[in-house]
């Protein structure tokens, strides 16, 4: 949602906006400022070189593998047999896995081979650090099937790991803590898993999957707390999934959202399922721009469609629970797509050109979106909320139906777009002011992600066996899920 900001005027309510902590969560730890960094640990030797087999009369000769070569087993060990990532992640080769000693290590790693898989022995002792100067922990450029888990990344400018450009990802028991931009990102990726994860003190999102249609991508079990956004996806939907999380303590929740600033416009078909989402009102936490603007809000679609929002429970936000609203972006760079164009891949569109002629700003407005079985209580606004701004709200095509709720905006929405049959009663009682949620004048401003004070990283489980089990590129993800056996949490 990087440029997001451009498109905050008026009926934005982007991301979701408002409010105050009055209903923070009362479980959250002590706060406390950043760890102190500690150094790298101590190089040690490699492993003692051993003799060469002995040659054999076999019909076609071939070398017999070097005995102070660390690659031929297919693992390679840091800083056991290189004494940094990158060097153990340059000399791999596709099928390897590079495994991390505890320590910390003060690098930025660039990944440009497929199919390898970077692993941590121990997620919370493993500790890649960025020192507030380098920029991403680490980036994936264009290189598919490449899988990282089981480590924490820390202090760097950009993000904690970032994917683009690829087909095939996975990110696993990862800890994304303190980080410049995003927690956990992938751009224009497609065939993806983040799983296990934890992302906390992001100005933008925890979690983040953007331009990808069909994205065929999914996000299980995941927390973000403390960001500007818990989860954002521009653009982004298709086969998309986000299930089994939780989202607290962020200026705002989930925020799914169109946007010709990327490619894949606009935001559609991303589905949510069995989420917690609770107390996204946090005004102390790094945020950019529309995160101050959208704080207060659980689950907010800005102009997207066909999105299917279905058994989570958000309670506690001083805006909306669940909230569908227009985003007015200005400065676009290309004209709205008609619905017919809504099917189309983003490869496809990424070859069409961009109208002759488009309008200073354009107003993506939320449709056919289907909101079924929620529990949504404790909001300021309204538990469930829907607002349009070109378009009569009535005409949008949203729906809601089995949702346990106290209050909605405009009043009886159930009533009025029912997801079977035909509606009726008065869209204009207690309708949704969006326009109310400009006024920003009153809420705290970003606090700096070097210093603001945040939880401290809590102790997190590691991967099962992650001394043994052999690599695992993301050669077959998302994992299968059955997500009709997903039940509201409780």
């Amino acid at each position: 949602m990087k440029r997001i900001a451009l498109g905050l005027a008026a009926v934005l309510a982007l991301a979701a906006c408002g409010g105050s902590d009055d209903n923070s969560s009362s479980t959250q730890p002590a706060e406390t400022d950043a760890p102190a960094e500690t150094d790298a640990p101590a190089e040690t030797d490699a492993p003692a070189e051993t003799d060469a087999p002995a040659e054999t009369d076999a019909p076609a000769e071939t070398d017999a593998p070097s005995g102070d070569d660390p690659t031929t087993d297919g693992v390679l060990e840091v800083p056991g047999e290189f004494e940094t990532i990158t060097e153990a992640v340059e000399a791999a080769v596709p099928g390897d896995l590079v495994l991390i000693s505890p320590g910390v290590y003060n690098e930025a790693v660039d990944v440009t081979t497929d199919e390898i898989t970077i692993r941590g022995l121990d997620r919370n002792e493993v500790i890649l650090d960025g020192e507030f100067e380098l920029d991403n922990g680490v980036r994936v450029l264009g290189a598919s099937g490449v899988a990282v888990e089981n480590m924490t990344l820390m202090n760097y400018t950009g993000n904690g790991v970032f994917w683009t450009a690829v087909d095939g990802y996975r990110g696993s028991y990862l800890t994304a803590y303190r980080n410049g931009d995003y927690g956990v990102y992938a751009f224009d990726a497609v065939n993806g898993q983040i799983d296990n994860s934890y992302a906390s003190g992001s100005p933008d999102a925890g979690f983040y999957i953007g331009q990808c249609y069909p994205c065929n991508a999914l996000v299980d079990n995941v927390t973000a707390e403390h960001n500007g956004l818990g989860y954002s996806g521009t653009d982004s939907g298709g086969e998309l999934y986000v299930i089994n999380s939780t989202f607290n303590n962020n200026r705002a929740g989930v925020v799914p959202n169109s946007g010709s600033y990327e490619l894949c416009y606009p935001e559609r078909d991303t589905i949510l399922i069995g989420n917690t989402v609770f107390d996204n009102n946090q005004d102390d936490t790094p945020a950019i721009d529309v995160a101050v603007l959208a704080m207060g809000n659980g689950i907010l679609v800005a102009g997207g469609v066909r999105n299917t929002i279905s058994r989570n429970l958000v309670y506690n936000h001083a805006r909306t629970g669940i909230g569908l609203v227009p985003f007015l972006e200005e400065g676009p760079n290309d004209d709205l797509p008609s619905q017919d164009e809504w099917d189309v891949s983003c490869d496809e569109q990424r070859q069409q050109p961009v109208a002759d002629e488009f309008p200073e700003a354009l107003i993506w407005e939320p449709i056919d979106n289907i909101v079924t079985g929620n529990v949504v209580s404790d909001s300021g606004a309204g538990d469930r909320a829907v607002a349009g701004a070109d378009a009569p709200t009535m005409d949008l095509g949203n729906c809601w139906a089995g949702n346990t709720f106290g209050s909605t905006a405009p009043a009886d929405l159930e009533t009025l777009a029912p997801c079977d049959g035909e509606g009726s009663g008065d869209w204009t009682v207690d309708a949704l002011d969006v326009f109310a949620w400009l006024d920003v004048s009153g809420t705290p401003p970003s606090v700096d992600y070097e210093t603001a004070v945040i939880p401290p990283i809590p102790v997190l489980d590691n991967m099962p066996d992650a001394a043994t089990a052999p690599a695992a590129p993301a050669t077959d993800v998302p994992y299968a899920v059955d997500y009709d056996a997903i039940v509201v949490p409780t």
